[in-house]
């Protein structure tokens, strides 16, 4: 390519690099602009060596010369945390500035040296040197906390920085610069100074895994997806979880109805539930919610689409001896890989990352049934009920433009009588069916009825069913019983209430 076209690529911002993770990329819409300085903050321990060696392996890739110039670290810390990702550094020059482990030889190159014992002019001159022999398209410079402790002034330090900046710029390289905010204060004169900054943030929380987020401060001249985005550190580098943005994904559908494979359910449903909507099972603990969802699934499964339930309060054993009381197998459909069951720890799962489950379920594999079992375990991994709101908001708002089907299932508080609801998310979902123990006789009975359905119209009535070794049994409406999901319902007829098509009831 001519370089006046490539100047020109440069100038429109058509050109970019990738910062060698695909999440912060997708984040900045495709990376980063190139020959230009960034700032990578954080704690210590949030990640920022990781990625900037992902920065720099994506270079050699690319068959681009690198280095990575180290005032803290030294080779062997390095190559022990590329060996634990499964990385070599080969291809990338490391330049250190840091002492050895063991006394300095007098045969040893002159490049080894400890910054508080080199004047702040000479160390800078060093790494001009280096780059000069060297010539790398890619930079990382680690850390600038050495620096500021030469630099003893915030005028000189800054001016060292900007000395840096115009260096590198003469040099059509990309840099990036990593802080461990050890400073007292924030440094707002290197955000000014910096073409970009990405700050890196470590959450503990009270129980569970630690909370790993990622947030693009400034970006000049690139339109990024703003705000906090989790991430976790695995083997292979940072996996960042952009965080959804339903209003980017639209795919078109046909909004037909998906059966439940219970006739009277989804003569209850006025024919069933529709493609691109949402349904909110609630009741209380044991009631036949997880069995209802599961019997949409399986449905699924069966006319050869793909479903996936996301359990997060049981597992898939539990599952399937439940599935097989009620004459439901989930064998077939698990072995062929059209239903699958995933368990969700929520003390060890971000939201961010569950989102990002759900959306390769949906784009990978093609699921057009997602159940989430339960939202009070979802609930658990968040720890503010108003961003589990916003999430779910965006989330569900993506399943719907996918044409998924989504059901959601919530427990109340409580047994028999009124019921707490730990949060009303009812609001957001185009159905509710709600599922109530009452007792008439002596006897624990379970009652169903659709409460709300936006797409169209369905049953008004409030009919008893049983969880039967042939599946869910289904019974007229109780037209002889008042205050059924009050909790303390009333007989009002005449007659023995008629007993429910189908065998016995199961635990």
């Amino acid at each position: 390519m001519a370089d006046d076209d490539r100047d020109q690529r440069e100038e429109t911002g058509d050109e970019r690099i990738s910062t060698g993770s695909e999440g912060l990329d997708d984040i900045l819409g495709g990376g980063l602009d190139p020959h230009r300085m960034y700032l990578y903050e954080g704690r210590p321990g949030t990640g920022k060596t990781t990625i900037a060696l992902q920065f720099l392996l994506d270079g050699v890739r690319r068959g681009e010369r690198v280095l990575y110039i180290t005032l803290s670290e030294t080779r062997r810390e390095l190559a022990l945390v590329a060996k634990r990702h499964g990385w070599t550094l080969d291809g990338i020059d490391i330049f250190e500035l840091v002492p050895p482990e063991t006394s300095l030889d007098p045969d040893r190159e002159l490049t080894i040296l400890h910054p508080a014992e080199v004047e702040l002019s000479e160390t800078i001159n060093l790494v001009f040197d280096k780059v000069s022999s060297l010539d790398p398209v890619r930079v990382v410079f680690d850390s600038l906390s050495e620096l500021r402790l030469l630099a003893q002034s915030p005028l000189r330090y800054r001016r060292q920085v900007l000395a840096l900046k115009h260096f590198f710029a003469a040099r059509n390289c990309t840099v990036i610069l990593l802080d461990d905010l050890t400073a007292s204060e924030a440094d707002l004169q290197l955000h000014s100074i910096s073409h970009g900054v990405v700050n890196l943030e470590q959450l503990a929380i009270d129980f569970g895994a630690e909370r790993r987020r990622v947030r693009v401060v400034k970006m000049r001249g690139i339109q990024f997806r703003g705000g906090y985005h989790d991430f976790t550190i695995v083997k292979g580098g940072l996996r960042i979880f952009p965080r959804l943005i339903a209003a980017e994904h639209h795919a078109e559908f046909r909004g037909e109805f998906t059966p439940s494979g219970n006739s009277e359910i989804d003569k209850l449903l006025g024919g069933g539930l529709e493609r691109g909507t949402n349904a909110l099972f609630i009741g209380s603990a044991g009631v036949g919610k997880s069995s209802l969802a599961l019997g949409f699934a399986l449905a699924a499964a069966r006319r050869g689409e793909h479903a996936v339930f996301f359990a997060f309060d049981e597992g898939r054993g539990t599952l399937e001896a439940r599935a097989r009381t009620i004459g439901q197998s989930l064998d077939e459909a698990l072995a062929s890989g059209k239903l699958r069951i995933q368990q969700i720890d929520p003390a060890e799962l971000s939201p961010g990352e569950f989102t990002a489950n759900v959306r390769a379920s949906v784009e990978q594999d093609g699921a057009r049934i997602v159940v989430i079992d339960s939202l009070n375990g979802y609930l658990a991994a968040m720890p503010d009920e108003r961003f589990l709101i916003l999430q779910m908001h965006e989330l569900l708002s993506y399943l719907g433009q996918q044409g998924v089907l989504t059901i959601l299932v919530l427990a109340q508080h409580g047994l028999v009588g009124p019921m707490d609801t730990p949060l009303d998310i009812s609001y957001l979902s185009d159905a509710v069916v709600m599922l109530r123990y009452f007792e008439v006789g002596g006897s624990v009975r379970r009652a169903l009825s659709v409460v709300k359905k936006r797409s169209g119209n369905h049953e008004h009535t409030i009919r008893e069913f049983r969880l039967t070794s042939d599946g869910i049994a289904v019974g007229p409406p109780l037209t002889q019983f008042s205050g059924v999901f009050s909790g303390t319902p009333v007989y009002v007829g005449e007659k023995e209430p008629p007993a429910v098509p189908g065998a016995s009831d199961q635990a």
